[in-house]
């Protein structure tokens, strides 16, 4: 079983109650269709856990498939630096099949940010040595494709579909444990 290895800190993306008693994590790629269709799995998750359940999201842009990947992931990080990580988070998501700079300047200035100042700190890469962190901190836990989710500190090799998870979670984190 593959484990997490660099545990969930103020510095992570949380979504949902940060001392909640359940954690999903997804490390993600905003241009993989695959976590698009994880995400609204992930949202019906919070909804169904409420309170219970925290989500972590760290980056692992898969650059050499998908080059919108890490402008994407830099401007969530520039959303998350005036407050507006997941705003930008579901934003990315919802409109992943047009990602693109224009796109990305788009939804920067609907959520009333700076097009200009965003185009500046993709240039400079400003957010890169954050998603460069969270990359590599899911290479030294397995993760080797995304979506990748962890479960508390263990990887989740199942589906992604919502029963599986609410399956995966409610077994590690509220199932009655039995003696033996």
């Amino acid at each position: 079983m593959t484990m997490l290895r660099f545990p969930v800190t103020a510095g992570d993306h949380i979504r949902g109650d940060p001392n909640a008693p359940a954690t999903l994590l997804e490390y993600g790629d905003y241009e993989c269709p695959h976590c698009g269709a994880a995400h609204p799995v992930v949202n019906q998750m919070l909804a169904h856990f409420g309170p219970r359940l925290r989500f972590v999201y760290r980056h692992f842009p898969l650059t050499q498939i998908h080059p919108f990947a890490e402008p994407a992931a830099e401007t969530a990080e520039f959303a998350g630096a005036h407050g507006r990580f997941w705003e930008m988070h579901d934003l990315l998501f919802e409109n992943q099949s047009q990602l693109g700079l224009p796109l990305l300047v788009l939804l920067a200035r609907s959520l009333g940010l700076s097009g200009q100042e965003l185009q500046a700190v993709l240039e400079a890469q400003t957010h890169a040595p954050k998603i460069q962190r969270d990359f590599m901190s899911g290479v030294r836990s397995g993760v080797n494709g995304t979506p990748t989710f962890f479960i508390g500190d263990r990887r989740h090799d199942g589906p992604h579909d919502y029963g599986s998870l609410v399956m995966a979670i409610t077994a590690q984190f509220f199932a009655p444990q039995h003696h033996r």
